[in-house]
């Protein structure tokens, strides 16, 4: 049998069982330490994890995506997670792409690896022309307030060292934490990689994607709190 691998997984999940248990299969027959976090669905996805054998955290009330990471990493910090990757729930990310977004961290190349649909051409021709323009606005938006000017902000496909889970902590409960997670890089020295990952987009994804209007309140909240901290 093949050994467990020492690479953590964390999913965050809303409303998803319609998709959770064909999302998390492939991650589980790699034998991935899987650990789920339903942040508060009002659906059935508590109970579709149920009888998979993975770790499943539960939040009383949806608290946001930032949230539900950072309650995942703190399960992996406990663990003392060398590897921590950071996975969508609804589908989008490919599982085979894990092994290349862990890689600069295991020849010790980089501390946090991002995933980027904007580096190879196939890649960014599967993005839909409507989220282009929602990503380069969040792209503006980070790279403005962070000074890191990363190609694919907002993608969920990331990887973290050890020593990068023990120095980040979100606090920024929604998908603010994509932002904040830059600043926090750069005040801790770390090194970071893009890589091209693909994304597979599909009516029920790009429905759960987020709207333009949260982009402005995202770009909204962050200065409020760069004015104010």
């Amino acid at each position: 049998m093949k050994p467990p691998s020492p690479v953590f997984v964390v999913v965050p999940a809303y409303n998803e069982e319609k998709v959770i248990a064909d999302t998390l299969a492939p991650l589980l027959h790699a034998r991935y330490n899987v650990v789920v976090v339903d942040d508060g669905s009002r659906d059935a996805t508590w109970k579709v994890l149920e009888d998979l054998p993975l770790v499943r955290i539960h939040h009383s009330a949806n608290l946001g995506q930032g949230a539900a990471l950072e309650t995942g990493m703190e399960y992996c910090r406990r663990c003392g997670a060398e590897i921590v990757v950071h996975f969508d729930a609804d589908g989008q990310h490919d599982p085979i792409q894990i092994p290349s977004i862990i890689e600069p961290i295991r020849t010790g190349r980089a501390d946090v690896v991002f995933g980027s649909r904007f580096l190879l051409p196939n890649d960014l021709a599967a993005v839909p022309v409507s989220k282009r323009l929602l990503l380069k606005v969040g792209r503006l938006v980070s790279g403005t307030m962070t000074g890191i000017w990363l190609t694919d902000t907002h993608n969920g496909f990331r990887a973290l060292s050890g020593k990068a889970v023990r120095l980040v902590h979100f606090k920024e409960n929604g998908f603010a934490h994509a932002t904040e997670i830059l600043e926090q890089v750069r005040h801790a020295g770390l090194r970071y990689v893009e890589v091209p990952t693909s994304v597979r987009y599909t009516p029920y994804s790009l429905a759960k994607g987020q709207p333009l209007v949260n982009a402005v309140d995202i770009a909204f909240d962050l200065v409020i709190r760069k004015l104010f901290r």
